[in-house]
């Protein structure tokens, strides 16, 4: 497996890109005053993934899952390069949609990867996000594709690009992150999601100084210090503030009602955190271990049978950001990217 951070320098004649996950766990800054709004925290998880092979090919094609918007993305990119190029791609694997995972950049930084390394464009991530419309508020998503971990994002400013990731931490090895999945419910998205922002009432400035407090003060220490009561803790708390002010546009502090009652009863066995990622509808609790995290595996499960509306899984916060195997080709000549010298 080569990094993804490693220069388009050579076609490749086959790829294969796997991208992960993310949880969205809030922003922090939704008033804006200051000139830059929202300010994402996000977890790069393991288990759920987009995986995308691409071959050089006279014709465009994708097939697979998610294929029509896959193909969308790819024609597109390839229409905005100085050397128009094509692939055959299939999409072998998605990230849930519309669950709060961030699929649609996932697979925009996927398919816009593997589509470039077969043709020899200098497409880096951010530049993909911003050609396929991805990264509008938060730049979490390319940041779990460039180098996973634990990451915040500056905010979006007055230019119209992704917010820049400013800061970026390991996520301990021995934590496990439950997921409680809505097997009825989406989250809001596409339209409804921008006419639910702007429905939203203006957001307090003294919540989103305390936020930033939050953050910078006990957030980010306890996850460098290692300490899942204090890091769990500010999660929380940052959950509450974010959620309640969503709450008119989503039902609620959190989207699912189902969801709402299984975290109420995590956080009650003892889960040092929960909340909901993004729009929902899924929840997330944070646990301190691997056993603790499969004994209330086991009983949610018990208590929500897998036939019922909530199911449940377990993953690890993933430190690494998207892996790419390749079979390089010869050296392109004369592609470039008509965005190079702008990314």
């Amino acid at each position: 497996m080569t990094h993804m951070t490693i220069p388009f320098t050579a076609r490749a004649a086959r790829i294969t890109v796997v991208a992960p996950a993310r949880l969205h766990l809030g922003f922090m800054d939704l008033n804006g005053d200051l000139g830059r709004s929202f300010g994402s925290l996000g977890l790069t998880i393991s288990s759920l993934r987009t995986v995308v092979e691409a071959e050089a090919a006279e014709v465009m094609s994708v097939e697979g899952e998610d294929s029509a918007r896959a193909l969308r993305i790819a024609e597109r990119l390839s229409s905005l390069q100085e050397m128009p190029g094509s692939a055959r791609i299939v999409v072998r694997q998605t990230i849930p949609a519309h669950a709060g995972f961030g699929s649609g950049t996932q697979l925009a930084l996927a398919v816009g990867t593997a589509l470039a390394r077969v043709n020899g464009w200098d497409l880096p991530p951010r530049t993909i996000a911003q050609l396929s419309g991805r990264g509008a508020r938060s730049g979490i998503g390319i940041g779990a594709f460039e180098t996973g971990g634990f990451i915040v994002d500056g905010g979006r400013g007055a230019d119209d690009v992704p917010p820049h990731v400013i800061s970026r931490l390991s996520f301990p090895d021995s934590w496990r992150i439950l997921l409680v999945f809505d097997n009825h419910e989406q989250g809001i998205h596409g339209s409804n999601e921008s006419a639910a922002f702007d429905a939203l009432p203006k957001f307090p400035v003294e919540s989103a100084a305390h936020l930033c407090r939050l953050v910078m003060m006990r957030l980010l220490p306890s996850l460098a210090d290692a300490d899942i009561v204090g890091f769990g803790r500010a999660v929380t708390a940052l959950q509450q503030t974010v959620g309640d002010h969503f709450a008119p546009a989503q039902g609620g502090r959190y989207a699912s009602p189902a969801v709402s009652e299984a975290l109420a009863w995590l956080e009650s066995e003892g889960a040092a955190g929960v909340g909901q990622s993004s729009w929902g509808p899924t929840g997330f609790a944070i646990l301190g271990n691997e056993h603790e995290a499969e004994r209330l595996l086991r009983q949610a499960q018990e208590r929500w049978p897998q036939s019922g509306r909530l199911s449940f899984m377990v993953c690890r916060g993933m430190n690494s950001g998207a892996s790419i195997l390749e079979t390089s080709a010869e050296p392109a000549t004369g592609h470039r990217s008509l965005y190079a010298d702008a990314a």
